[in-house]
């Protein structure tokens, strides 16, 4: 791998990651096979998520968005977390999530809005203002 993509991988997982406390998926990853998790960390982080086509704030609103269609709360957790820590404001996450239940149905908009209060209640950023 290049060191170009070596340091944008770290240059977007120290982005993305920044006080995530729950297990980040490199750390399972590595758990099982050190040398796949940095395989798929050099791609996923350092290509995949690093790419400049659109902002880091866009792409992390259509990950939240995605995932709550396909109701993988354990995996939206995580990129809500990953939403706030790159600007997205809760309102914007919540709104992407109420959009979606025209395609994903309201048990899984629901789902996902529980997901993100939880994750707003850790992080002190609970009742949001009016």
């Amino acid at each position: 791998m290049s060191k170009e993509v070596l340091e944008k991988t770290k240059k977007t997982a120290g982005l993305y990651m920044k006080d995530i406390t729950d297990e980040k998926p490199h750390d399972l990853w590595k758990a099982f096979d050190k040398n796949l998790a940095k395989d798929l960390s050099l791609f996923i982080t350092g290509q995949v998520y690093a790419r400049e086509k659109i902002p880091h704030k866009i792409r992390q609103l259509i990950t939240v968005a995605a995932l709550t269609v396909l109701s993988r709360l354990d995996e939206l957790r995580l990129h809500i977390q990953i939403a706030l820590n790159v600007g997205c404001d809760p309102k914007e996450i919540a709104e992407v999530i109420f959009q979606t239940f025209v395609y994903g149905g309201m048990p899984a908009t629901n789902a996902a809005l529980k997901t993100l209060k939880s994750v707003l209640e850790e992080k002190g950023l609970w009742p949001l203002p009016e």
